[in-house]
């Protein structure tokens, strides 16, 4: 097995804000696992094992559409609140103890991309340097994190919320897929 598994959240942004949610064919997601199911779906169960990285990018179908993954959040299968978030979609979150995406990486090839006070943003242009507001590109970003000891066989599902455009309607989320050990 890899050393890393990358896992691909595909967004039909159009369609997901017409429609209001990341269902009807608006979400696929994909990795490159061996014994993974649900591929191309938003039921994806990743197969991992302990110690292996994981990371999540997101692309939209129209390259020219905005997307970016705001946040992952592992559920909490034993909480007695069945809706801990209050959204009411009856989802647990739980502490994340159970979860892998501890770390935001934006610009995977520039760290300081979106840290103005590190640097000059992203690929030295905008921000700090006079010349214009700093610029994002939302396909550099990836979640990443290591798979902790986890019991095997055990599905451990997540909240992936995706970002796209900007505005009150503008964040959806699923809580569908799933990473497990073997």
């Amino acid at each position: 097995m890899n050393p890393k598994v990358n896992i691909v959240v595909v967004v039909d942004v159009i369609g997901a804000l017409s429609d209001g949610t990341l269902l009807n064919g608006n979400l696929c997601m994909i990795d490159d696992g061996e014994q993974s199911t649900g591929q191309g779906t938003p039921e994806l169960c990743t197969v991992v094992r302990p110690g292996q990285v994981v990371t999540w990018s997101a692309l939209a179908v129209d390259l020219q559409t905005p997307v970016e993954i705001k946040g992952i959040t592992f559920l909490d299968a034993d909480a007695e609140d069945g809706d801990a978030d209050g959204d009411g979609d009856g989802e647990r979150a739980g502490s994340g103890d159970a979860g892998v995406a501890n770390s935001r990486t934006p610009g995977a090839q520039n760290p300081s991309a979106r840290n103005p006070e590190a640097g000059n943003g992203q690929n030295g242009r905008g921000g700090r340097n006079g010349h214009g507001p700093e610029r994002h590109n939302p396909e550099l970003e990836v979640w990443s994190g290591v798979v902790p000891q986890l019991a095997p066989g055990v599905a451990h599902q997540y909240r992936l919320e995706v970002q796209m455009y900007e505005g009150e309607h503008s964040t959806l989320h699923i809580a569908s897929p799933a990473l497990m050990c073997q």
